[in-house]
């Protein structure tokens, strides 16, 4: 009977063994995607009557990886710094800060064509003049003299659409279009 046990438990200790070995379809399911991933971002809140809105992550967004395939056709969030004051009303946080300037949406664009930071750089100049930059998940400032950066969302003055994504980089994720 020892003889059957001891036999019983090295097949299991086997069988055990050969169930973490990984296999074809271990490897199949862990293949990175052929199209890459960006990061997208809505119209969380508007400013009451100040000319204000605040962009941000919600439950269909992805900072580490991305949320929508390049393949998609969105417009770019993008951002011009100005240094401009928090404006009454709005407290900036961690989780929304005060971006100091003003937001603004280009026609939608494939995010494919995105092949650098510099290139979404030169699309929001394109479109709105020098100054203008592809806004960034940590853009948002906080703190007494707003010497603090955060993330997840950040207020600016301007008027988006809603019920629209954007596309927005992080720069310290691989969830933009051309990673």
């Amino acid at each position: 009977m020892r003889k059957f046990l001891r036999q019983g438990i090295v097949g299991l200790s086997v069988a055990a063994s050969l169930a973490l070995l990984p296999t074809a379809a271990t490897h199949a399911q862990a293949a990175p995607s052929a199209i890459p991933s960006g990061m997208t971002w809505t119209v969380l809140a508007e400013g009451a009557a100040n000319g204000t809105v605040r962009v941000g992550s919600d439950s269909g967004t992805d900072p580490y990886n991305g949320d929508t395939p390049a393949t998609a056709t969105l417009p770019l969030l993008c951002l011009r710094v100005t240094g401009t004051g928090v404006p009454s009303g709005i407290t900036p946080d961690f989780y929304a800060g005060w971006a100091r300037g003003t937001v603004a949406a280009t026609p939608p664009v494939q995010g494919k064509t995105l092949t650098s930071l510099s290139v979404a750089n030169s699309l929001c100049a394109q479109y709105y003049g020098t100054g203008w930059r592809f806004a960034e998940f940590h853009d948002g400032r906080y703190g007494s003299n707003l010497e603090s950066s955060g993330g997840w969302s950040f207020w600016a003055h301007g008027y988006l659409p809603e019920n629209t994504r954007f596309w927005t980089t992080i720069d310290d994720q691989p969830a933009n279009p051309w990673n």
